[in-house]
């Protein structure tokens, strides 16, 4: 849904934001932990508060960018493959029946990626004065989304 959709862009332009290691740091880190994510949603693994955590990935993802957050590293990417687990998981639980879990894995982490990619090429705007501003506006879209999901999610 929309809530994945834009978690993952954010991913990529809060990449973009603070620039290397972490513009190819975080979007690597989110899918491989998501692949975990979603090997323990096709066991069956219970996992509490799943739509809660894909909802405040987007609140919390968006506020990072509308802050322009710069935390070390190590943390950004802790949070970033915190979140991935719960995206990981409900695309794991997910899994139509009778079709290959390997490729419906691969889809969805390939797919990640590219919304990852996404965000990386709209935040190449946080070169100028303007677009970083418009970043931060985005961002602060997505976290006042994620608020509305975060609401849905335990209302």
């Amino acid at each position: 849904g929309l809530d994945h959709v834009l978690a993952m862009v954010s991913v990529g332009l809060w990449g973009a934001q603070l620039g290397p290691p972490a513009v190819w740091l975080l979007p690597v880190t989110f899918p491989l932990v998501m692949a975990f994510g979603g090997f323990l949603g096709l066991l069956g693994v219970p996992l509490p508060g799943v739509e809660v955590g894909i909802a405040l990935s987007a609140l919390l993802l968006g506020v990072m960018v509308a802050r322009e957050a710069r935390p070390p590293l190590w943390l950004a990417a802790a949070l970033v493959g915190f979140f991935a687990v719960f995206h990981g998981h409900a695309h794991g639980r997910e899994l139509p029946a009778g079709q290959s879990a390997l490729l419906y894995s691969l889809g969805f982490v390939v797919a990640t990626g590219s919304l990852h990619a996404i965000g990386i090429a709209i935040g190449a705007i946080h070169r100028w004065r303007g677009g970083k501003v418009a970043l931060r506006v985005a961002g602060g879209s997505v976290g006042l989304a994620g608020l509305v999901f975060l609401w849905r999610a335990v209302a």
